[in-house]
């Protein structure tokens, strides 16, 4: 019923906005037929439908077989009518509303589930809802897709069909059709970017956004991560909770359920990484972080809600239970024996592509991690980088320096909890004041070093994960700027 909801609220929006007096069905016939099925590429592949039903044309052989790419529009129309005598006759099905089981008459109930046996009354109007509403559904990374019921983003996806149609239509670029799912959910990931939207964009330029990947059929449509639609949706809706669907379609069909879309959260955390590290960082990393932040679609299902704790970076898990630290060594740009200028170059030029991602590897995480500790995140902004400065003196002033690079890289910045990190932490301080006796010691790093002994202590379990996580990529990072 969900798709019927979607139409019904994208249909009054649209003839809101039109001043049209659309009946579901009137829409179908005029609006929605044109865009989706009345063109030798189909925007959507209604299976078990009259659109996707063909006939062996036995009355015809010279035209052989009926396909989709060569059905005349008198064909096309026959089809159309073939649906609104079964909608009429009371045939409810996979075949005539879209998201509905198939056929129990016919035995394809085995790939249905979660099926009521309360008797529901369902008009005509409700079923032609659910066309409407079955090419509004977002595709996004995951094999999955979402509806959410609000008019003013349904009315953006569909601005979108008509681009989608005269790609389709476009015989010189080969767009596949069927996808507008995953067509829907780059085009409002666009639509909203205002960094990258423009109203006299073209295929180039959506190309260049990488909208599509090549293969041997013809250009694919790439399923967007629903981390970057999230964001960029943020945008616009900073402060709205919209309640999202979360589903998909084929020949099983899977619920996740509903969920709330809390928008604030991800406008947080794009604030604070432009904190962080500076409004050209925000800029040019963008593309490269928006598609880190972001569980599993079905983790975050998980957890409830799309907010903060699910736009946790998926690998960032490697580092909560092992010994791991990220590699931010600077690369050594040397010359290599042998080498032309050209292989030179090309290495190079390979080394700095990598150095940069892991840069913002490590910039992402640090912004999430900042953003998930409980309290004083002001004061967080720039206190693991303090700490991490004090420890890295604190390993320079001895002359042994193995012994207190183990301490710190074994024991202390790998702690799994705060028992283990104070007991570490207890040593450098020792230490540190052992070394005041023969050397000058900065008085702040005693400061610095004390009080993070009172901050781990009062720091709740899953805080205190965070922070040492957090600790130890700023101790890398501070490390390579030595």
């Amino acid at each position: 019923m969900i798709a019927a909801t979607i139409g019904g609220t994208f249909l009054k929006a649209y003839n809101a906005k039109n001043g049209t007096s659309y009946t579901a069905k009137g829409f179908i016939d005029e609006v929605f037929f044109e865009y989706f099925f009345n063109h030798p590429k189909y925007m959507l592949w209604p299976g078990n439908s009259p659109f996707v039903q063909m006939s062996s044309r036995k009355e015809d052989k010279t035209r052989g077989k009926q396909t989709v790419e060569n059905l005349s529009p008198e064909e096309r129309l026959e089809k159309l009518e073939e649906l609104h005598k079964k909608i009429s006759s009371g045939i409810i099905d996979a075949s005539t509303a879209i998201g509905y089981p198939p056929s129990e008459v016919k035995e394809f109930s085995s790939v249905s589930g979660l099926l009521t046996d309360m008797p529901i009354d369902i008009d005509e109007e409700t079923i032609y809802k659910t066309w409407i509403g079955g090419g509004l559904s977002i595709g996004v990374q995951g094999g999955m897709a979402i509806y959410l019921n609000d008019e003013d983003i349904l009315l953006r996806i569909f601005e979108g069909w008509k681009v989608y149609r005269g790609l389709l239509n476009d015989v010189s670029i080969n767009v596949l059709g069927n996808k507008i799912t995953t067509w829907n959910g780059q085009w409002l990931n666009f639509r909203y970017n205002e960094r990258e939207y423009r109203e006299d964009f073209d295929y180039a330029i959506l190309d260049n956004l990488g909208f599509f990947k090549s293969s041997d059929k013809g250009l694919e449509i790439k399923t967007v991560s629903w981390s970057r639609l999230f964001i960029s949706l943020s945008k616009e809706y900073a402060d709205k909770k919209i309640m999202g669907y979360v589903h998909s379609l084929g020949q099983t069909n899977t619920t996740l359920g509903f969920y709330p879309f809390y928008f604030s959260k991800a406008r947080g955390i794009m604030s604070m990484y432009r904190k962080l590290f500076g409004e050209s960082a925000f800029i040019s990393d963008r593309k490269t972080y928006e598609n880190l932040f972001g569980r599993h679609i079905k983790r975050v299902c998980e957890l409830g809600s799309f907010g903060l704790k699910a736009l946790e970076p998926e690998k960032l898990r490697d580092f909560y239970k092992k010994d791991k630290f990220l590699n931010l060594k600077k690369p050594n740009y040397d010359i290599k024996k042998g080498e032309s200028d050209i292989e030179y170059e090309d290495r190079k030029k390979g080394l700095k592509q990598k150095d940069r991602d892991n840069l913002i590897i490590y910039r992402t995480y640090k912004t999430w991690l900042v953003s998930m500790i409980t309290k004083n995140k002001k004061e967080m902004l720039n206190y693991t980088t303090n700490v991490a400065e004090v420890l890295l003196r604190y390993r320079d002033r001895s002359n042994r320096k193995t012994d207190r690079v183990n301490l710190l890289k074994k024991e202390l910045l790998v702690a799994n909890n705060k028992k283990k990190f104070l007991e570490s932490l207890v040593e450098v301080l020792s230490t540190t004041i052992s070394d005041s006796n023969t050397m000058k010691v900065d008085e702040n790093d005693f400061t610095i070093l004390n009080d993070l002994k009172e901050k781990v202590h009062m720091m709740t379990a899953e805080d205190f994960r965070y922070f040492v996580v957090l600790l130890r990529f700023d101790y890398t990072f501070k490390e390579r700027e030595l």
